[in-house]
């Protein structure tokens, strides 16, 4: 079967076929080849898929579909809505919306927390036909009567279960408000515990289920090793560890935003080139450290569990739980990060978590 018959299969157009082609994908995931279809044909889909497995085109390919299929005419207005918990993911997803619909009569835009509102403002006010925002910056900007969205046709949300971790369920239900009770919608959640269901079932309509989550944990996959320590030898060891293992892309994970800071300076003064990254840190950093990361010349980055969602980064060899995580899901989550979804082709070797009394 060729590209084209693959994808072709699943009901895209001549445009979106193209772009898919010219980004080198050859067959569609597992996500992609479930939801796809239902999404084309309008239903509400709810999605149980990690990060990594392909889930942004799953959503991205119908929406361009169907937007170009309902052309309309004068002004533009925002028609399709994405919500995401941080400005990395989101930035990640509205990059994919550039690269599908590059042959396409589409605009876009990313909205999020951490940088000026003014450029923002001038790409809405220039007319929009789909938004991908973090919820913070939306409500702001509709509550400075900026953003409008009562035409919208397709709702997205986005890694639902973290953006309830991040205590953002009021800010979800504000947006459920001010949406048209005629839409599309669809969910995507890494897990689905019953806060996530109960969210669901609030607004998603006779949805089709899509549940791509890997049938063994991801865990199970990984070698994991725990090392009991005095706290005051951890950096010592981290940094031998490190050194020893010759790690070329490793993530540190520390509980707080002033750990990973602090990490990262003790690490510049062992030779190691490290960065952070934290809700604190301005967006520009955010943005150069994982560019560092991703073309090697950063080879540690260190992260909190929140900021680790917007790590979509192949390769990863390394994991250091330098802080152990608050609640189990996050340390599932931080292999789930790391290890690309439980693909058999993962790069990771080791999952280290450093103990202390």
């Amino acid at each position: 079967m060729s590209i084209m018959t693959d994808f072709q299969s699943l009901g895209l157009s001549k445009t979106l076929l193209k772009a898919v082609e010219d980004e080198g994908y050859t067959t569609p995931t597992p996500v992609q080849q479930q939801s796809i279809p239902p999404l084309l044909d309008g239903r509400d889909v709810l999605g149980v898929a990690q990060t990594g497995t392909g889930k942004t085109a799953a959503f991205a390919l119908p929406v361009l579909q169907i937007m170009e299929r309902r052309k309309t005419q004068g002004k533009r207005y925002i028609r399709a809505l994405i919500l995401s918990p941080t400005r990395e993911l989101a930035a990640q997803i509205d990059e994919r919306f550039d690269a599908y619909s590059k042959n396409m009569d589409i605009r876009h835009r990313v909205i999020f927390g951490g940088v000026k509102q003014n450029p923002q403002v001038r790409d809405l006010n220039k007319g929009l036909d789909i938004l991908v925002a973090t919820p913070g910056r939306l409500l702001d900007l509709i509550g400075q009567g900026f953003i409008d969205l009562s035409n919208v046709e397709f709702f997205v949300l986005d890694e639902a279960d973290r953006m309830l971790d991040m205590g953002f369920i009021r800010d979800i239900e504000k947006v459920l408000k001010l949406l048209p009770k005629k839409r599309q919608n669809l969910l995507f959640s890494a897990t689905m515990p019953k806060s996530i269901a109960k969210l669901a079932g609030s607004f998603l309509n006779n949805a089709v289920m899509v549940d791509v989550s890997p049938k063994e944990m991801t865990v199970d996959r990984i070698e994991q090793k725990i090392m009991f320590l005095r706290k005051a030898d951890k950096r010592r060891l981290l940094v031998k560890l490190i050194k020893e293992q010759k790690v070329e892309r490793g993530i540190v994970f520390t509980r707080t935003k002033h750990g990973a800071n602090r990490l990262v300076k003790q690490l510049g003064q062992s030779n190691l080139s490290a960065a952070a990254i934290h809700g604190n840190k301005s967006q520009g950093a955010r943005t150069r450290a994982l560019a560092g990361f991703k073309d090697g010349s950063i080879p540690i980055l260190v992260a909190t569990d929140i900021a680790s969602r917007g790590i979509d980064v192949e390769g990863i060899t390394h994991v250091f739980n330098y802080d152990l995580p608050n609640e189990p899901e996050s340390y599932v989550h931080r292999i789930g990060r790391t290890a690309r979804a439980g693909s058999e082709g993962s790069a990771l070797k080791s999952m280290i978590v450093m103990a202390s009394a």
